[in-house]
């Protein structure tokens, strides 16, 4: 008898808990059915409007009652933070910038003046381009490393687009005036982006895409300096490598002068060889930094000596000295190419920023302080604005250059303005002495800096992770080859998009099984030890967004799962039967009318068969949509806050 007591006890205790938890569950589901509405779209926006306006509040408010200076100088300081950190600027600082300064310099007065060639235009022009942009960013700028100047990959995108609207070889004028306007337009496009916070555009060129282009632009702008290394007088304007490989082999095979390709190459041989040493022995960095602006000095003196020129090594001749001119009168707005132009100069903005960005993060990563996208963007695009008024054309942060500054020990943006003021020099006093420079050792300079364009490291590094994204690698680099620039770029960011495209209308869908020891649901194929639940088939949707582009296809490939966990065996019995197929919703963040309408299909579908539907952790969208459109009193209100529950509920369904 009190054995037969105990097990009636036992059995009451053991039905007592399982209503109770039951009941916790039941509680559990209530908590995601009753949850309270989203906010509207409207909602969201009038939010984050009124989060900005308070966080503008907040700092004018922290600054009322002050006096007008210090208001002033707040505000100043906002706009010029070398007001900020100049405050704490020493002496001992002073000597590492000067130091970079001048190691940078040297190395940008050869550079500057091969980029402008490379640009179709004047080699004055170049060293515009190294005095009042980084100037400029010294005062607005936020990183303390970047070096601001003319870049190769802009350099040729801004030749390669820009000659086909106007001949530089018969229309020199002409064309610099649009290089100007181009200038000033993508200053504007650049600043816009940062006081709209819209620097999401720039991701439009992913990191695959910028790999390949920047190794495809940097082989196209080495073909181009055969140009200058052979002392071809008539080249092709085109910069695929089919018609420039053409226009050298017929150029070889006329009567060409060695003179130039032994002086170009020797000088070439001895920057690499500069170069590697200084990677051998880090103490030598400013020999590669110095071996440019030597091999430029040496080579000049050697043709005057020798009177060379005479001999048929060309030279760059005469070079516009002074500061720079006013050009804001140069800026013509009545062109009729003005709507051609716009395009080019939102194309330059774009990959502009993305190289200068990506400068700045990589040096501002490795020095520990955080670099403000939105802040770059707006002080890079000043930077153009004032450039285009002062004849400058393009200037981004220069990768090569950065990284001898950062070498060289600087310690701030002086480190831009003391480069900036030794240029500066240079145009004022040394420009006659340029006169006999040969084209190629400038075509030297130009093809000492391409090696560090061209990452295949990185390259390899993306295909070993993400075979699609090689392919848009592959795209930009093949795309800017063999065809153009812009067509490169063009195709990087249509692989990109189809991409997104492609996951989105494909989702990856999931079968779960649990954990042995835990009550955690993973990926069967994922984790081999992850056990299904017997009658139960548990499917997550790798998706953020269940909606008309992909719904159809969650549906068929869900009813298609569950019909081969049912498959039969060789004598046509069925080897599982599924009672309760769980939809695990985690990772999916919204639903719209076309997703809720596949459910219902589904829902329909499992119910003809005999088997029921549960969804479990919906999140708040989800869940609203799903109530609105009173679909969960459909399917019985199978709603839980876990997978562990939903699966609890077999027992009840």
């Amino acid at each position: 008898m009190a054995s037969s007591a105990m097990e009636t006890c036992k059995s009451e205790d053991l039905h007592m808990q399982v209503d109770v938890e039951k009941n916790a569950e039941d509680v559990r589901s209530q908590w995601v059915l009753n949850a309270p509405e989203p906010p509207s779209p409207w909602r969201v926006v009038a939010d984050t409007a009124r989060k900005t306006i308070s966080h503008y509040k907040q700092k004018f408010s922290s600054l009322s009652g002050q006096p007008c200076t210090t208001l002033l100088m707040s505000l100043l300081q906002a706009v010029f933070p070398i007001l900020a950190w100049g405050r704490n600027y020493t002496a001992t600082k002073f000597r590492k910038d000067l130091l970079a300064g001048l190691t940078i310099a040297s190395l940008c007065i050869p550079q500057s003046i091969g980029y402008a060639t490379l640009a179709h235009l004047d080699p004055q022009y170049g060293l515009y381009t190294s005095v009042v942009p980084p100037i400029v960013y010294a005062v607005m700028g936020t990183s303390r490393e970047i070096a601001i100047g003319p870049v190769a990959v802009v350099s040729l995108l801004l030749s390669s687009m820009m000659e086909k609207l106007v001949d530089p070889a018969s229309d020199p004028v002409g064309y610099t005036k649009l290089i100007l306007l181009a200038t000033l337009l993508a200053g504007i496009f650049q600043t816009s982006f940062g006081l709209l916070r819209l620097g999401f555009l720039v991701d439009f060129l992913s990191h695959a895409s910028i790999v390949g282009f920047v190794a495809g632009a940097a082989i196209v702008i080495g073909l181009q300096q055969l140009k200058g290394l052979l002392g071809i007088s008539h080249f092709t304007t085109k910069t695929d490598i089919v018609s420039v490989m053409k226009a050298v082999w017929e150029a070889v095979h006329n009567p060409w002068n060695p003179r130039n390709f032994i002086l170009g190459c020797s000088f070439l041989v001895f920057i690499l060889t500069t170069r590697f040493l200084s990677k051998k022995k880090k103490k030598l960095f400013w020999l590669a930094s110095i071996s440019p602006l030597v091999s430029v000095i040496l080579s000049t003196l050697l043709v005057f000596l020798t009177k060379a020129d005479k001999n048929g090594v060309k030279i760059v001749k005469h070079v516009k000295g002074g500061l720079n001119p006013i050009s804001i009168h140069e800026l013509d707005f009545s062109s009729p190419h003005i709507g051609e132009v716009a395009k080019i100069a939102l194309v330059v903005a774009v990959v502009a920023l993305t190289e200068s960005i990506a400068v700045g993060r990589s040096f501002a990563s490795i020095k520990g302080y955080q670099l403000d996208g939105n802040k770059e963007m707006m002080s890079i695009g000043l930077t153009n604005i004032i450039g285009s008024f002062t004849s400058c054309y393009v200037a981004t942060g220069s990768f090569s250059r950065t990284a001898v500054n950062y070498a060289a020990g600087c310690e701030t943006l002086v480190s831009n303005i003391v480069m900036a003021m030794t240029v500066l020099v240079s145009l004022q006093f040394l420009t006659k002495l340029l006169y006999y420079t040969p084209i190629a050792i400038l075509s030297s300079v130009i093809l000492s800096a391409l090696p560090g364009l061209i990452d295949v490291t990185e390259a390899y590094k993306i295909w070993k992770v993400d075979k699609i994204d090689f392919l848009a690698c592959a795209g930009a680099f093949f795309g800017v080859l063999f065809a153009s620039v812009e067509i490169g770029l063009l195709v990087a960011v249509v692989i990109s998009f189809s991409k997104i495209i492609l996951i989105s209308i494909r989702p990856g869908t999931e079968t779960l099984g649990k954990l042995p020891g835990t009550n955690l649901f993973c990926d069967v194929y994922q984790y081999p030890m992850a056990v299904k639940i017997p009658g139960v088939m548990i499917i997550r949707v790798k998706s953020a967004l269940l909606c008309f582009a992909n719904a159809n296809f969650v549906r068929e490939r869900i009813i298609k799962w569950v019909s081969e966990e049912e498959s039969e065996d060789d004598k046509g019995n069925s080897t599982t039967t599924i009672q309760l197929v769980i939809l695990d919703t985690s990772n999916l963040v919204n639903i719209d009318t076309s997703g809720i309408a596949s459910l219902e299909e589904l829902h329909k579908s499992l119910s003809s068969h005999g088997k029921q539907l549960a969804i479990a952790n919906p999140r708040w969208q989800v869940i609203h949509k799903l109530k609105v459109s009173n679909f969960v009193s459909k399917f019985g209100g199978r709603v839980f806050l876990t997978v562990e529950e939903a699966v609890g509920c077999k027992s009840r369904c």
